[in-house]
């Protein structure tokens, strides 16, 4: 970590950057990359730190936030250690570009009522390597795109000791069967449900190795209206017993009291975008109307702080409600580091981009009065 006392004396670092510039000197100052077609933006042999990402797609298709992948892959790894639809990764969930701020990531952009608006999507995390580093975008839309890019990072002379790799890994489930597989959104008695299993959560990290859980992305679309949230968040780490399946031998290493609470909020969810956490956007912004939980949500929550490390695996999953009452559609993406090589099982296969695409609007209706 780097502070702005560091730069009071030299740095052990050459500064270097991989763009989209125009070489001939002019404006042209994108790279093209066809339909259905994949093309590395960022491709280098060296000792290396990416430190700053910035990108801007120019399009016409409405949705190209969910229908262009990224993919990172590092020290020739054959599977990548990053996959992820663009807009997700950076922060901008159910294919909508909104302005928002992090440590970790950055959007800005003109108009935010329009679908597919362009919008500047800023990365700012961490992203060492030993010996290369690839970064990949996949065009999954029948046209073609212009990229504009800056991939800014720095040439070490020696790799460090010990070298965590960044991963990052998306997963969608359209939507969430109940905690008895139906699709009755809540429980009549929805407060009084009892769980003391992870096995039915919504999983947002397996991981075996030694590493640094650095947190989430998450998108919500509310289906059925009220709140979606109540879900516990419930960490397991370093159980012998642990899988992709279940977390281990009950109570968890880390369990929380509610999604707000573990997103660091209170009585719901505010508009309010912290360093570590916040809710970057929302559909139905209207608290007095809606709790700001109608319609597609965005929130974020980040471990910098409080870091949560792992010597051996982790599982991290919240529940989807209390008790895993409800039957929202959630997606997510997850952030962590670790030793190489990752587990397949930190990654699910990629969606077709039908099955990646948001719902469409929809008209709420009210379900219960525990929120008044």
């Amino acid at each position: 970590m780097f502070s702005l006392d560091d730069l009071k004396s030299s740095l052990p670092f050459k500064a270097k950057r991989k763009s989209s510039y125009d070489i001939s000197g002019g404006n042209g100052d994108s790279f093209g990359i066809a339909a259905n077609s994949a093309s590395d933006i960022f491709n280098v042999n060296a000792i290396g730190e990416i430190r700053h990402i910035w990108m801007a797609i120019m399009t016409d298709d409405p949705f190209y936030l969910r229908k262009i992948l990224i993919r990172m892959y590092w020290d020739g790894e054959e599977t990548p250690s990053v996959e992820a639809p663009v807009g997700d990764f950076f922060g901008v969930g159910h294919a909508r570009s909104y302005n928002h701020t992090s440590i970790c990531f950055s959007t800005t952009v003109n108009d935010t009522s329009r679908q597919g608006e362009g919008v500047a999507l800023n990365c700012w995390i961490p992203m060492p390597f030993g010996k290369s580093a690839r970064i990949e975008l996949v065009n999954e839309q029948d046209t073609g795109i212009s990229v504009y890019y800056y991939v800014d990072w720095r040439e070490f002379n020696e790799a460090p000791k010990e070298l965590f790799t960044f991963h990052a890994s998306w997963k969608r489930q359209n939507p969430i069967a109940n905690i008895d597989g139906g699709n009755d959104p809540l429980y009549l008695d929805m407060l009084n449900g009892k769980n003391l299993t992870d096995k039915y959560n919504f999983l947002m990290l397996y991981a075996e190795g030694k590493g640094n859980y650095l947190g989430i992305n998450l998108y919500v679309d509310n289906i059925h209206g009220e709140w979606w949230g109540e879900g516990d968040d419930m960490i397991f780490i370093d159980r012998p017993d642990c899988t992709k399946e279940c977390g281990g031998s009950w109570p968890p290493d880390l369990h929380g009291t509610g999604s707000e609470d573990y997103l660091c909020h209170a009585w719901g969810m505010q508009r309010y975008q912290h360093l570590y956490c916040g809710e970057s956007w929302c559909e139905d912004n209207n608290f007095l109307r809606a709790h700001n939980c109608n319609g597609k949500v965005s929130v974020y929550r980040f471990h910098v702080a409080d870091a949560i490390p792992f010597e051996k695996n982790i599982r991290v999953s919240m529940e989807h409600g209390h008790a895993n009452d409800r039957n929202d559609d959630w997606a997510c993406c997850t952030y962590w580091y670790q030793t190489e090589p990752h587990s397949p099982l930190s990654f699910e296969k990629m969606l077709p981009v039908e099955q990646r695409m948001p719902r469409p609007p929809k008209t709420y209706r009210r379900l219960a009065t525990y929120m008044n």
